[in-house]
């Protein structure tokens, strides 16, 4: 089983993350600039693979202050961020995802690791 190991930005949340107009659901600047810094992440790390494997996926949450949050949303970005960037074909790959709160840290961040489980 192959895995990756990512240190992810904290991610807009999802009110922030997608706008909706006129019966349209589309991503918000704030949206495109988090997507492009995975994009970023993904290919200093030479890790553009567009695996087909089915994916198990978890997250430590290390949120940027200490205001409460729910992380039951936090994934969406994530993934929707990953897809794009090419990591994977499309998030239902996933078989199996955890997300866990971590440290309080400046800024916020994700831990990530990523494992392959098999094709598809």
């Amino acid at each position: 089983m192959t895995e990756y190991h990512l240190k992810l930005p904290w991610p807009p949340s999802l009110n922030t993350y997608w706008r909706h107009a006129r019966h349209r659901h589309y991503i918000s600047e704030k949206g495109k600039a988090y997507r492009q810094s995975i994009i970023q992440i993904i290919q200093q790390q030479h890790l553009d693979i567009n695996t087909p494997a089915r994916l198990k996926i978890s997250i430590i949450a290390n949120v940027p202050d200490k205001r409460h949050r729910d992380l039951d949303n936090l994934q969406k970005a994530v993934f929707d961020s990953l897809t794009h960037a090419g990591f994977m074909l499309d998030d239902e790959q996933i078989n199996d995802f955890r997300v866990r709160r971590g440290q309080q840290e400046r800024g916020g961040s994700l831990d990530i690791v990523i494992t392959e489980l098999g094709e598809a």
